[in-house]
Order: C-alpha cells, then structure tokens, then sequence
C-alpha cells in the first residue's frame, strides 16, 4: 500500500525512523507553507532550499515540492497516490502541533492516517519529567533524569529503504515548484553530506577542546551544528553516537544537546512562553517603547551601539546570518539590560535573521538574558560588553574582523575593547552609559513585586 513519507525539520535521509516505518512505496513530499516561507530571511530560505535539492537529487528527483497550507494540499497529495498513512517527525512546537493538529483532522476526514516516528530531539518534549509525572522547571534535574531516560540507537534508514513514487508519472499531484534559491551567500554549506562532514571534522578537531574554546568568539572552537539540527541535516543520535563522555569536551557538548532538548520541552509545555514570559512576575516590569526606545533599537540592530563587541555580534548576524552564542548573550543583556526593550524585540530580530532560528532555544535564550524564564540569569547579572570583551576576545581579533574601522594599528590587542587608541572618525559614541543603565536595569528589576 503506498505512503506518503512529509519532511519537515528532518531534511535527511540517513537515520529517519518514519522512513522505515513507511513501507516500501512511498511519495516523498515537502511542502512549502506561505506562512513559513513569509516569515524567514533569505538566508534561512536559501539553507531550506539547498537541503531540498539535496533530497531530490539523492531521490533521482523523486522529491515532490509544493506549496500551500499542508491542511489543503496533502489530503490531494494522498489521492493522487491511493495513500491511506502519511509518515511524519512529530513536530513539538506551537505552531507545527497546530498545524498538524489541523493537517490530522482534514486527513482523517478522508480516511487517512498520520503517523509520527520520532522528533528532533535526542528525548522527545513531555518522555523526561519528574517521578509525579509534572515537567522540570530547573535545567540541572532535568538533566539527570534526561540522561535515564536515554534514547535510542540510530535509525537504519537510507536512500535504498523505499521504493521511491516518482511524482512525475503521477496525474492528481499538486503542481510542483522548485525549492527556494534566494540567491544568499551561506557561510555554512546546507544538506545532509554537509552536515556529517561538518560533524566529523568537529569531533576530530575540535571536540577535545570545547569547552574552553566555545566562549571565544576570535576562536573557530564551536561545532556549528546549529542550522543543521534546526532542519533536520542530521539527527542528534547520529551526533551522540561519536561521542565518549570520559572527554571533557565531549561531556560538554553532550550537555548543550540536553539544553536543546530541555528548551524544546519547556516550549511543549508552556507555548505562551514563545512571546510572553514563562515567569509572569517579570509581566510588571518597566520598559521602554516608543520613538526614541525605537531610535536606539535601529542602532542596536545595526551595530552602531558605540560598543565594540555588541557591535561585532550585530554585524556578524547582518552579514551572515549567524553570531556566535557567548556574543548573543552579551547583545540580549546589551538590550534588555542596558537600553531597558522588551526581550521580545530582539527575539523577533533574532527570528528574522538567524538561519538556525528556532522558537524554543531562541525564545527561551533570550528570556535567560532577561531574566523572564526558567533558570534565567539573576536578574541583577547585568553583563559589562566592555570587560566580556576583554575576557572572551582578548586580542580583539573577532571586533576587529566584523568591525572593520576598528581594525586600525591604534586599536591593538585588547585595547580595542575600551578604544585606548582613539575612536575613529564614523564610528558612534556609546548610546548609553552602561555603568548607569546598569544601575537603572537593577532599579527597575528591584520594583517587581512591591506592589
């Protein structure tokens, strides 16, 4: 009986348990949904349509690409083909269960089953959870009942698994379109072939020394594994599978794997936390709006900040659809804490520029920052984006690359942090005084609570 095998975040086909669960004849299909496509940058989209091209070109182009609401589209897909089970990646996140949950009801409707095998995630949202079966609000206990729980082996599956429908000897399909191509310069290559060989060079090179060089900006010390765990390249299991946690490096790395999952879960169980705090104490607190609020948004965005490693990181995001994690920390205080705007602002910015955007690390990351979520930051932890420059770019050279005016022969080594050299001619003042907004970040933060 013919299937149909939907691909979402699980743009790959080693390691992909709905795959085998699928049968033999299988429709292989993604479809391109307006909402999604309308609300990512064109890096991301570019990422999204090279990952495709590489399906399709592994399928011998037997990779239908469509586009419209998956509620409209896949209940013809499935009578084109006299499928009667769609096979899916449960999609854990607010807007994918709504979707699905839309997707399911019309499907149903026309006697059609969707099945989901697996997720994204090493440990599903909702499998840890604490001996009353309630979830973990606490990162640290999570993690300790996360690695019990444990997973699974990597899925057996590959090209040769199915015997693939070709949707071009099929009348009744949805019309196909090509994937999306931009035309966006990527500074990380996109598909499955990129991803292991990116992973094997990781562990090979970089694992044993992850956890001192994954702080430093000015260091290639991080896997850039990011984009290729938001779309599925390559599934964690397959990750964790070459890693001995006897290594520091690789213990590290294994609990970031966690942080992801436990982001994921805290999502599931709480949507309202992708725009709204998970912490509703903080729903009081003071922030600015407005003309000028948005005045000091632009130049944050723009990274003319008048602070060096902010502006790095902002540039570094401009450019390249990427920033480093330690420098998105420094840049979320820098806005939350030092020009006092909703943390939403620069989740939304984050959301529309970063090619490894995902609602559940982002969202909850910049609630960390803020002070809003789980095991956020205290709030009276105000980051000093001079001194954490100084300590995570302690030559400068990560400044000097993304700020380009900066990279001066007066401007050496640390110095280029507090501008010891001068401050040249086009590049802005401080916007604000940090140690004084610092001072007005703990005195509105003190307010909450009293009344």
């Amino acid at each position: 009986m013919p299937s149909v095998l939907w691909f979402r975040r699980d743009l790959r086909l080693t390691d992909l348990p709905p795959l085998l669960e699928a049968g033999r004849d299988v429709l292989a299909c993604f479809v391109l949904d307006p909402r999604l496509e309308a609300s990512s940058g064109p890096r991301r989209l570019q990422f999204l349509g090279d990952c495709l091209r590489e399906v399709q070109a592994a399928l011998d182009g037997r990779l239908l690409v469509t586009r419209g609401r998956p509620e409209d589209v896949l209940p013809r897909v499935c009578s084109a083909v006299d499928a009667t089970t769609v096979h899916i990646s449960a999609d854990f996140s607010p807007f994918g269960a709504r979707r699905d949950a839309a997707v399911t009801e019309t499907l149903t409707a026309a006697g059609v089953s969707v099945i989901a095998t697996g997720s994204p995630y090493l440990v599903s949202p909702g499998r840890v959870t604490k001996d009353d079966g309630t979830p973990y609000k606490v990162f640290t206990p999570f993690f300790r009942r996360w690695r019990e729980v444990g997973w699974r082996a990597p899925a057996s599956s590959g090209p040769s698994t199915a015997d693939w429908i070709d949707p071009d000897g099929m009348p009744g399909l949805p019309g196909a379109v090509e994937p999306p191509d931009p035309g966006a310069v990527l500074d990380v290559p996109a598909g499955e072939t990129a991803a292991r060989q990116r992973w094997a060079e990781f562990v090979s090179e970089g694992l044993s020394g992850y956890g001192g060089d994954r702080d430093r900006p000015d260091k290639p010390g991080t896997s850039r594994m990011s984009a290729h765990l938001k779309f599925g390249t390559i599934h964690p299991r397959t990750m964790v599978a070459d890693l001995d946690v006897r290594d520091a490096g690789a213990a590290v790395y294994l609990r970031e794997l966690a942080f992801r999952d436990f982001y994921a879960a805290v999502l599931h169980e709480w949507p309202a936390s992708a725009w709204r705090n998970w912490n509703p104490t903080f729903d009081t607190i003071e922030v600015d709006t407005g003309p000028e609020a948005e005045k000091l948004f632009e130049a944050w965005k723009q990274g003319r900040t008048g602070y060096p490693i902010v502006d790095a990181g902002m540039r570094q995001l401009r450019e390249t659809g990427f920033m480093h994690n330690r420098v998105r920390m420094i840049v979320a205080s820098f806005l939350v804490k030092d020009l006092h705007l909703p943390w939403q602002w620069g989740a939304r910015w984050f959301t529309e520029q970063l090619v490894d955007a995902d609602a559940a690390s982002n969202q909850h990351g910049w609630q960390w920052c803020a002070g809003t979520g789980t095991d956020a930051a205290p709030y009276f932890r105000v980051f000093n984006p001079t001194s954490q420059g100084e300590k995570f770019d302690p030559a400068g050279e990560y400044v000097r690359r993304w700020v380009p005016e900066l990279a001066g022969p007066d401007n050496t080594g640390a110095a280029v942090h507090r501008l010891k050299g001068g401050r040249p001619a086009g590049y802005p003042e401080p916007i604000v005084d940090h140690a004084a907004e610092r001072v007005e970040a703990l005195r509105r933060y003190g307010l909450i609570g009293r009344g």
